[in-house]
């Protein structure tokens, strides 16, 4: 059973690896179509959620931000109500690369689910999302300075 976190582990390393390389001639680093494709779907959202959504740290999120933000991808824009709150928008050059990593997370999953059947995938899908909220738990203590016992 300790195999699994491992292959799972592999596979987004494969993945990860595969849309860098290939995001490359579009001029995002490492890991920022991530950054993009949740901005892309969620205008507006603030940096903290966004954080919260990718599972990285503040500090990582406000780099990648900030790369994506001199890079022309994104934008930040102030909230109405409260000057405090910055919001995150994609800009022209955002929105126009979202098609290009929306089709190749497409294809990545059909040839990542080629052979199963439709119950298969929904099998796995929700044995997957039930691993990701057994983990957050975990995810969110840590990230508030605790230690865990193993």
């Amino acid at each position: 059973m300790s195999e699994i976190l491992r292959e799972i582990g592999m596979i987004a390393r494969a993945l990860d690896s595969i849309s860098n390389i290939e995001f490359k001639e579009h001029d995002l680093a490492k890991g920022q179509y991530l950054y993009v494709v949740r901005i892309c779907e969620n205008p507006g959202i603030i940096q903290e959620k966004l954080a919260e959504m990718i599972k990285v740290d503040r500090t990582t999120a406000a780099r990648s931000i900030k790369n994506l933000e001199m890079n022309g991808f994104i934008e930040k824009k102030e909230d109405q109500h409260n000057k405090k709150i910055r919001k995150l928008f994609p800009t022209e050059k955002g929105k126009n690369v979202y098609p290009f990593i929306k089709r190749e997370n497409d294809y990545s999953n059909s040839v990542a689910l080629e052979g199963f059947s439709e119950s298969e995938e929904d099998a796995i899908f929700d044995l997957l999302q039930r691993v990701r909220k057994n983990i957050e738990k975990d995810w969110e203590f840590v990230k508030k300075g605790n230690k865990r016992n193993y």
